[in-house]
């Protein structure tokens, strides 16, 4: 395969935040809440600095998997990169009542789960098309969740 081949490489880059929340459904009642979420579903909230376990150190990231580019020898710009994900993560999330400071949750429960679709969403706004692989966010260094962007089967 010859240099100027088109090849395909992951790039990954990761940033930490924190924020706090409460684990609440407006369709449950205050009880069925408290059953369903535990101590998560405190009316005073709770944070967490969502950054990664300790052997991959892997905060909030995400993975980018497009074509190299022959002429600048880059999958994108680091700069670039840096700054959507600002954009995307940081601005919106960092140091945020997630229920009462982004929109977004207002109206659905700030899971991780659902964190990690936001970033998706909001990342997907700004990057090149087809080039956003995964996201991954980890509430601690037992919780994880990855998001592709997949939508549930009909069933």
């Amino acid at each position: 395969m010859s240099p100027r081949s088109a090849r395909l490489a992951r790039l990954s880059r990761s940033v930490t935040f924190s924020a706090c929340h409460r684990l609440h459904s407006k369709s449950l009642s205050d009880e069925e809440n408290l059953k369903l979420f535990g101590k998560c579903n405190n009316p005073n909230g709770h944070g967490h600095n969502y950054k990664g376990d300790k052997d991959a150190d892997l905060p909030t990231s995400l993975l980018l998997s497009p074509q190299i580019d022959p002429v600048s020898g880059m999958v994108m710009n680091l700069t670039d990169l840096k700054e959507y994900m600002q954009e995307a993560i940081m601005e919106p999330l960092d140091h945020k009542n997630l229920d009462k400071d982004v929109p977004y949750f207002s109206e659905v429960v700030s899971t991780t789960e659902n964190i990690a679709v936001f970033i998706w969403d909001s990342l997907l706004k700004l990057l090149p098309a087809g080039i956003l692989h995964k996201v991954e966010v980890h509430e601690t260094e037992q919780n994880v969740v990855v998001y592709k962007g997949e939508a549930a089967a009909a069933v």
